[in-house]
């Protein structure tokens, strides 16, 4: 990714100096346990500890592979100049690269995972108080975009809140899930390594051992880690779409914060464009697009082949990198936010009262008429609401068949803006329980 949406906590992560400690840590501990069972003489597991210090040249390893095409090989290489050739005869015994591939890739998708749940607690916690603040704070809801009925922006905020929980969720799931390790060497059958090697491997790098594996771990894991990333992502966009909405100059119900020396535009000094939620919107396809190959990695001809691992190396740092960064700009979008209660009321008494329609609609039937008639009434004055922006209420007023059936004290109470909120407290317990 771009040094413009990452950040260096998950970039370091997939650096190649970060891979190959990885690397080097799967082999050494692989060492131990081969030398706990007698497999190798204790002295040369305990010499590969002589580079657990070391920093492994990048431009060297790359060399080494120029010549080799083997990447792996050319890592191994580079250990035996640290370790000693004779030192280093028994390191990787029995093993095969995907062993030390996947366990590696797998242990970074737990890394990333970690940072990727610091970022949702903070976008949790942005939400959440926002939710709290703007509990009371009416606003029309729209569906279609049409205006609906009344709303809260704390329950806006309270929807998202409980859309990012839920993904949270899964991504706890989703890191579980590809938590696995495997030392079962070639085609998995751990025909010359031991399976407690990979026991004890698997314990070292908090992982788990997989419990079958071919000659890789099978990639539906990792499918539905990537799957559930596309989701997260999916429901940023959701949060940031809203927002979007809700700048544009003939709503202005919310706003991103706007710095001071920040300009909208080159051309026009008065803009004020909604452009982190806009990049939002964008990271989120980013992401979204590493999901397919991801899906697509599941097959693999017989116990493997590699046409998943040029996809991996793509993606992975890829879908992680950028979600990371939308997360953490999500969260800081979320908490400076500015909200115009005021604009909000305009807003819904563009048409005054016509979001009361529907209570008038029940109160009508729930007093004899029926629901054909009763809509045919609502209607017919809704429509001037529309078209000559009359007072609903007004209209209903004057509205004889309507009066006779209602009342004038029935039609008025209708247009109580508290029977909307009248369960807001209940939305938020389920939401947030007793906080």
């Amino acid at each position: 990714m771009i040094p413009r949406y990452a950040r260096p906590d998950m970039v370091a992560i997939w650096s190649p100096e970060t891979k190959f400690k990885i690397w080097y840590e799967i082999e050494a501990h692989a060492c131990d346990a081969m030398a706990d069972l007698g497999v190798i003489p204790r002295e040369n597991a305990e010499a590969v500890w002589k580079a657990k210090d070391v920093e492994f040249d990048v431009a060297r390893i790359d060399e080494i592979e120029a010549v080799t095409k083997h990447d792996v090989i050319a890592f191994l290489t580079h250990l035996a100049e640290h370790v000693g050739s004779d030192e280093a005869r028994f390191v990787h015994q029995g093993m095969t690269s995907s062993d030390v591939l996947d366990t590696c890739l797998n242990v970074q998708l737990v890394r990333a995972a970690d940072l990727l749940l610091v970022g949702m607690d903070k976008v949790l916690a942005a939400l959440k108080k926002r939710a709290l603040e703007h509990k009371d704070t009416v606003r029309v809801g729209r569906s279609h975009g049409i205006h609906a009925e009344p709303t809260t922006m704390g329950l806006t905020f309270a929807r998202f809140y409980a859309e990012m929980d839920r993904n949270k969720n899964r991504l706890e799931k989703a890191r579980w899930e590809v938590a696995t390790g495997a030392i079962s060497g070639a085609v998995g059958t751990f025909a010359n390594i031991d399976p407690a090697v990979e026991e004890h491997v698997c314990e070292k790098l908090g992982l788990r051992p997989e419990p079958i594996s071919t000659q890789v771990i099978p990639r539906d894991r990792h499918a539905m880690f990537f799957a559930t990333l596309g989701v997260i992502a999916s429901s940023i966009e959701n949060i940031a779409v809203e927002i979007r909405h809700m700048q544009r100059t003939e709503v202005l119900e919310g706003a991103e914060f706007f710095s001071m020396g920040q300009k909208g535009s080159s051309a026009m000094p008065h803009k004020k464009n909604p452009v982190l939620t806009e990049n939002l919107t964008g990271l989120a396809r980013l992401v979204r697009m590493t999901v397919i190959p991801a899906m697509e990695n599941v097959a693999l001809w017989h116990e493997r082949d590699i046409s998943h691992s040029s996809v991996e190396r793509g993606i992975g740092p890829d879908a992680t990198v950028t979600l990371d960064f939308a997360l953490h700009r999500l969260a800081g979008v979320i908490d400076k936010m500015l909200i115009f209660p005021d604009n909000m009321l305009d807003n819904m008494n563009k048409f005054p009262g016509l979001v009361m329609s529907q209570r008038v609609l029940l109160a009508l039937t729930q007093a004899g008429v029926s629901r054909e008639d009763a809509y045919s009434m609502v209607q017919r004055n809704a429509l001037k609401v529309w078209e000559e922006r009359l007072d609903f209420r007004e209209l209903l007023l004057a509205d004889e068949a309507v009066v006779e059936a209602l009342g004038v004290d029935a039609i008025n109470e209708k247009f109580d803006m508290g029977y909307h909120t009248k369960h807001v407290d209940t939305i938020f317990k389920r939401v947030f329980g007793d906080s």
